[in-house]
């Protein structure tokens, strides 16, 4: 398979999709996959929800986009049901997680200018951060190699290891700094996920000196830890600015940048904004999603399957210590750290019938439809332990 005239951005599976249903996924040739990337922790509800269907087919026989020049009622109602199950006052729409960051950075800087402290520019990110891949947005990730062939860094942003608490504390009371941006579970940077006392840490450090805290939610949200937000694990860790996406749409492009009334007082009329997004379209599948995700069976359905797996995994480790080094991460974002490349190990996992994702520090990530089943769980960690077996013969073959 060759990209014919697309630019050559991306490293896709030697095949074309077809068709998908639930956790199942099928190419043109009638093969068919079990699904745990879904569009990289895109499709909560796994592909064709009928209610998502519906929503986006009753939505498409009314209007489907009007620019932002007009009212969407969906976008009001959407806002309110977000902001109502969280810490925020106010939310911004837009299509990708990289823009809800953008929108973030923007009002956090914002936020400060209309204080009158102009100097507070500074955004701290962190080693194994991933936050999108506009120009902004990469520059407060923590992976220089995104950086590559575009230029110099842009100033004011302060990359640390979240473990050095001597620099961190001395960056946060940086008079120039504005905001700390952290994912609560690191996605492409290897499934971590932060304890609740780091997330403590940072909440009182970045009070304490006037600094807002954001967390990038976009891929360890919307239901994927177990909790509606990966950050409600843990008490008194509430950020001042959160982002959206992926899961927000079940697989619509949605975006949200949410934000306490403070914190958004400097997002002003003309100082941010966005031709497509908090569409028509968007907001009716969202809301149908959100409506589906927020539901207490399927929270507790992500929790009973989380443990499955972990239980399963450990097993399938400890079986296969030459393979697999680590199990980790949190509720259905899943992290295998492994011995062999792990971009081989996905090959071998696809020859079985299973798809995972890639991800930072040699690891694969499950990440499965929140509504996956116990009889799911044991197939995929079925397919994995025979991956884990073509990995060690291919192994001693190289030995």
């Amino acid at each position: 398979m060759t990209n014919g005239h697309l630019m050559g951005t991306y490293n896709a599976t030697p095949f074309d999709v077809a068709s998908g249903d639930g956790v199942w996924l099928v190419d043109t040739t009638g093969r068919r996959y079990i699904d745990c990337v879904q569009g990289i922790a895109t499709n909560a509800l796994g592909h064709a929800h009928p209610r998502l269907i519906d929503a986006l087919q009753a939505q498409a026989q009314k209007v489907w986009h009007v620019s932002n020049l007009f009212g969407v009622a969906e976008q009001r109602l959407l806002a309110q049901r977000l902001t109502e199950a969280c810490f925020a006052d106010l939310a911004f729409f837009a299509n990708t997680g990289t823009e809800a960051v953008e929108a973030a950075l923007k009002a956090a800087r914002r936020y400060h200018a209309v204080n009158g402290e102009l100097e507070r520019v500074d955004i701290i990110g962190f080693s194994g951060s991933f936050h999108g891949r506009t120009y902004a947005a990469m520059n407060a990730s923590g992976n220089p190699a995104y950086l590559d062939g575009f230029g110099p860094r842009l100033p004011g942003y302060i990359q640390l290891d979240l473990d050095d608490d001597v620099s961190l504390a001395a960056a946060v009371n940086s008079p120039t700094t504005a905001a700390v941006i952290v994912e609560p579970v690191q996605g492409e940077g290897g499934a971590r996920s932060l304890p609740g006392a780091v997330l403590a840490r940072l909440r009182d450090l970045t009070r304490s000196h006037g600094v807002l805290l954001i967390y990038d939610e976009v891929q360890c949200g919307m239901g994927r830890t177990g909790k509606l937000f990966a950050h409600q694990w843990f008490d008194g860790v509430e950020p001042d600015i959160m982002t959206l996406a992926k899961a927000l749409g079940a697989g619509f492009p949605v975006s949200a940048c949410l934000a306490t009334a403070d914190a958004a007082k400097g997002m002003t009329v003309g100082v941010h904004g966005t031709t497509f997004g908090g569409n028509p379209l968007g907001m009716a599948v969202a809301l149908a999603a959100f409506k589906e995700i927020n539901r207490e069976e399927v929270l507790v359905n992500v929790q009973s399957a989380s443990a499955d797996f972990f239980e399963r995994l450990e097993g399938v480790r400890s079986r296969y210590p030459d393979v697999i080094a680590e199990v980790r991460g949190k509720g259905l974002l899943i992290g295998i750290r492994l011995i062999p490349n792990n971009r081989e190990f996905m090959a071998f996992a696809r020859d079985q019938g299973l798809l995972v994702a890639g991800g930072g520090d040699n690891c694969v990530r499950l990440l499965p439809p929140l509504t996956i089943v116990a009889d799911e769980v044991m197939d995929v960690v079925a397919r994995i332990e025979r991956a884990c077996e073509a990995a060690r013969t291919a192994l001693g073959k190289a030995a």
